[in-house]
């Protein structure tokens, strides 16, 4: 695919830990040292009380759906070909939320609070600054397993 894709984060040096966790299949969220609260998306700030003592861990993986929409329509590449997909925002047992996307079940499936777990959709993208293509992993979310 060439030209323009509107489903691929644009890495820097901040969040490049968080892009390198996902490529090796792990979710990281940022917690605060001053209140104490997990945040996402990735800031270099705390969101809630402004502290910059921030830093990376691990998240578990689980989230419970909080609610979703499915996307019938979309003009924006790559998305056109891939609906309709369901555009979910989600808990992460951490506590925050985050948008993502629901694969792997039917929309009729849905329920809000079901239990999800993350996996990875590995995606090819122009390297700026390298040679080819370069493998960008990106969160979504699946029903969990039993």
């Amino acid at each position: 695919m060439t030209g323009a894709r509107f489903d691929l984060p644009e890495v820097d040096a901040f969040t490049r830990p968080y892009w390198d966790a996902a490529a090796e299949g792990r979710l990281l969220l940022r917690r605060c040292g001053a209140c104490g609260r997990a945040h996402h998306y990735p800031r270099e700030f705390c969101p809630r009380c402004w502290s910059e003592d921030v830093s990376w861990e691990p998240a578990s993986g689980r989230a419970t759906l909080y609610t979703w929409s499915v996307v019938h329509r979309n003009d924006l590449p790559p998305f056109g070909s891939r609906t309709p997909y369901v555009a979910a925002v989600v808990d992460l047992a951490e506590g925050p939320r985050m948008m993502t996307e629901v694969v792997g079940c039917g929309e009729e499936s849905l329920r809000v609070g079901m239990a999800l777990e993350v996996t990875f959709r590995a995606e090819k993208a122009e390297g700026e600054r390298t040679e080819g293509a370069v493998t960008v992993a990106v969160p979504v979310f699946r029903p969990a397993s039993a």
